[in-house]
């Protein structure tokens, strides 16, 4: 299939080096609130691409739960393919695709556990049938039929009844800090605007590059 004449421009408007708040957390704030603002479905949604001991990098779309100067947080099953990547590689790459916007954010940075306490205070905010499906899902190892997860969730609603689900030790969430962050906007002729702020790990002073479409 040849889709080389599938295209359209990008014209709903630049990126100044003047419009950037000297902090990227504030900066990928402001943005966020506008995505928020409009009709885009899941603005959460952001691509994680992980690398496997191997070099082989994998990725797949995860939420966003809460962020600040510390981090982007999301949670995940600790036994899935993506935590066992970040286990052998803790640097992984964060991706947020607001194409309603015409603008990108990438993110990059070293994923990090964080705590019980805090993996517990998330997961107790969640509806109830959200946590019992982190207990019955092996996330990432085969699974024969759908019917058989149907099942054990099933079970699980059964042996639960009207009690609390407890926080499985498998589940929890991670924190990505990051030493790199790019923001993307869309521009006519494909001469997009790019901005790139650094720091070295550890520092809290950013850096601030345009970079070339």
């Amino acid at each position: 299939m040849d889709l080389s004449e599938f295209r359209r421009e990008y014209l709903k408007g630049g990126l100044a080096r003047a419009d950037l708040n000297a902090d990227p957390v504030l900066q990928f704030s402001a943005w966020f609130e506008q995505a928020r603002s409009t009709d885009i479905a899941d603005p959460t949604a952001m691509i994680l691409a992980t690398v496997d001991s191997n070099g082989q990098p994998s990725q797949r779309t995860v939420l966003l739960k809460y962020f600040d100067r510390k981090g982007f947080v999301f949670f995940t099953n600790f036994e899935s393919r993506k935590a066992q990547e970040i286990k052998s590689n803790p640097r992984v790459s964060l991706l947020f695709v607001w194409l309603e916007l015409e603008r990108q954010v990438m993110i990059n940075g070293r994923a990090e556990r964080i705590s019980t306490a805090e993996s517990a205070k998330y997961f107790m905010s969640r509806p109830k049938e959200s946590q019992m499906a982190a207990w019955v899902s092996s996330q990432s190892h085969p699974l024969s039929s759908r019917q058989i997860l149907l099942q054990k969730f099933q079970e699980m609603k059964t042996k639960i009844g009207e009690g609390k689900v407890p926080l499985p030790s498998f589940w929890g969430g991670y924190r990505v800090e990051p030493v790199e962050i790019e923001f993307w906007q869309g521009g006519k002729n494909r001469l997009h605007d790019r901005f790139r702020y650094t720091r070295p790990e550890g520092s809290d002073l950013w850096t601030i590059d345009r970079l070339a479409p």
